[in-house]
């Protein structure tokens, strides 16, 4: 994949620095900071997403080198926290050679926008019985809603899978016992997140939030119930996500994608190419399958979820 570079999108710097200081805020409304010079360590207050290190806003001083980063593997791997970094190639270039001589492997997913003066495509017509809405954080589908991208994330890809109602039903008794679906309530509740659902006669068939601080939010964990994918749902919840937004002061939304496949898909909801997310993690280690938190900011996805982790909405 070809990454974006800064002449791509020069006239679109202040964009790109309005995204990196919401990359920066998101975080600390669920975490606490350590300071390395030019990297900032999120660790994680509680329960919730476990967090990464990123670029320190403003830094001013020299760029993070191969020692900087290994200072901060060390310090994940003290806290049991991942050992993952988080950053735009376009905002801090020089960060991808010091986390590839420090042995991580980096993962590159395009980061789309809709800007200011983007004009978002119209919601999709959906399928006979199916409403998208805004859940309250009281509403009975709440748990459901809250799984539904876990069973996404676990089948990743577009095509239609085993995965269905009964599956549901068990992993939403899972979070709703756990404490999670009630932690996605609080944040509700306070105006931190916002979770659309499509549901069709009572069931939730797919979910995905909005994170908004300030007048820049991301959208994260879009996911569809395998067994109810290529209905055109996803688009339609990232839709009904994207308005939601802009009804209420939001006016720059972004997301990543997983590829280039999934870009496309989401340029039919009118997010155009920015700049791409870059993610590093040791080689072995795996994404993980399911993740739908947003990062008091995905993902990321989640990004909890780090928004590169974005389902495609199938």
């Amino acid at each position: 994949m070809h990454a974006v570079t800064p002449d791509d999108h020069a006239h679109d710097r202040l964009l790109l620095d309005e995204i990196e200081r919401y990359y920066d805020a998101v975080p600390r409304s669920a975490a606490r900071t350590e300071d390395f010079g030019p990297l900032t360590l999120f660790l994680r207050d509680g329960a919730g997403w476990p967090y990464y290190a990123r670029p320190t806003l403003g830094h001013t001083g020299p760029a993070a080198t191969a020692e900087d980063v290994r200072r901060v593997l060390e310090r994940q791997r003290e806290a049991g926290a991942p050992e993952a970094f988080e950053w735009v190639a376009e905002q801090n270039p020089e960060l991808r050679a010091a986390v590839e001589a420090a042995g991580l492997t980096v993962h590159e997913h395009p980061l789309l926008v809709l800007g200011p003066q983007d004009e978002a495509a119209p919601a999709p017509e959906l399928p006979e019985r199916v409403e998208v809405r805004a859940l309250a954080p009281d509403a009975p589908e709440l748990a459901a809603a809250v799984a539904v991208p876990h069973l996404a994330f676990a089948e990743p890809g577009t095509a239609v899978g085993p995965a269905g109602a009964a599956e549901l039903a068990e992993r939403a008794a899972t979070l709703a016992a756990d404490g999670t679906a009630e932690r996605i309530a609080r944040r509700i509740a306070t105006g931190t997140t916002v979770l659309a659902a499509a549901v069709e006669d009572g069931t939730v068939l797919c979910a995905g939030q909005h994170n908004p601080v300030g007048p820049v939010t991301e959208v994260a964990g879009v996911g569809t119930l395998p067994s109810a994918r290529r209905r055109g749902l996803g688009l339609a919840v990232t839709a009904a996500l994207v308005e939601h937004a802009r009804a209420n002061g939001v006016r720059t939304v972004f997301l990543s994608a997983a590829d280039e496949d999934v870009a496309r898909i989401y340029r039919r909801a009118g997010f155009r190419t920015f700049a791409t997310a870059l993610i590093a993690e040791p080689a072995a280690q795996q994404e993980p399958a399911a993740q739908q938190e947003p990062p008091a900011r995905q993902a990321p996805a989640t990004r909890q979820e780090p928004s590169a982790r974005q389902e495609p909405p199938a």
